[in-house]
């Protein structure tokens, strides 16, 4: 018999099981409908909170451009699908799954959130 494994699949399977929940802030701290930046991990990730109980986080760094400036993109929808364009060259992400849906080659780091508490926490 012989097994073919996907290495993508068991390196995406590795990367999740090593990733952990990070406490971030309050919610009540974020502003509805506006970006702000946070250091998680090491890491530049924007936080967008959407509603009440929805929080998105993406990298904080422009994949067009590589500047941090995510946070201070504008938050929009395509559709049912929640958005963040690009401050810099308007480029327009998914905010659930990093897929630009202007430029296929971009692709927007994006990470799981929770609300636990009344804060918000990233899986990094």
């Amino acid at each position: 018999m012989t097994v073919i494994l996907d290495v993508t699949d068991i390196l995406e399977r590795d990367l999740r099981a090593a990733a952990t929940w990070q406490r971030v802030c309050p919610v009540d701290e974020l502003e509805l409908a506006w970006g702000e930046a946070a250091l998680i991990g090491g890491r530049q990730i924007a936080l967008f909170r959407t509603s009440a109980t929805e929080v998105f986080a993406v990298n904080q760094q422009d994949p067009a451009t590589l500047a941090n400036v995510m946070a201070r993109g504008i938050i929009g929808s395509r559709g049912s699908r929640p958005t963040i364009a690009s401050p810099l060259h308007k480029e327009v992400y998914d905010l659930e799954t990093g897929e630009c849906f202007t430029n296929p080659d971009l692709r927007l780091d994006a990470f799981r959130t929770r609300l636990v508490d009344g804060f918000i926490e990233v899986e990094v």
